[in-house]
């Protein structure tokens, strides 16, 4: 349902896929939120390209662990929504929450740059 990808020593990328709905949203919610808390990066980036389907049940476990996030001070992206989940998250306005992004490499750009060593 989900893969992972470690970048450094700050940054995760999730990848769920297919369809996030009340028959499924218990995993993606425990998966999530086992990453937020037991990994220690400061930065997750949820890549949703292969998400064809959020229902609200899918919606809230987001919004749930955005906020866990957010409490323990870490950074919770997504990127590469699909136009009917980038549509959801239009009409319940959780795009001015979220900070969503057209694709890795737009997340990638608003990173602070490393100093060359």
């Amino acid at each position: 349902m989900m893969r992972s990808h470690f970048i450094d020593l700050d940054l995760a990328i999730l990848e769920p896929s297919g369809y996030i709905t009340a028959a499924n949203v218990e995993n993606f919610q425990r998966e999530l939120t086992q990453a937020v808390i037991s990994c220690e990066q400061s930065s997750f980036l949820i890549n949703m390209r292969s998400v064809e389907f959020l229902d609200s049940a899918g919606l809230m476990a987001l919004v749930s662990v955005f906020s866990l996030a957010k409490s323990l001070g870490k950074r919770f992206s997504l990127c590469s929504l699909v136009p009917s989940v980038r549509m959801i998250f239009e009409l319940t306005q959780l795009d001015k929450a979220f900070e969503i992004f057209e694709d890795r490499r737009q997340y990638e750009a608003s990173l602070p740059q490393r100093l060359a060593a």
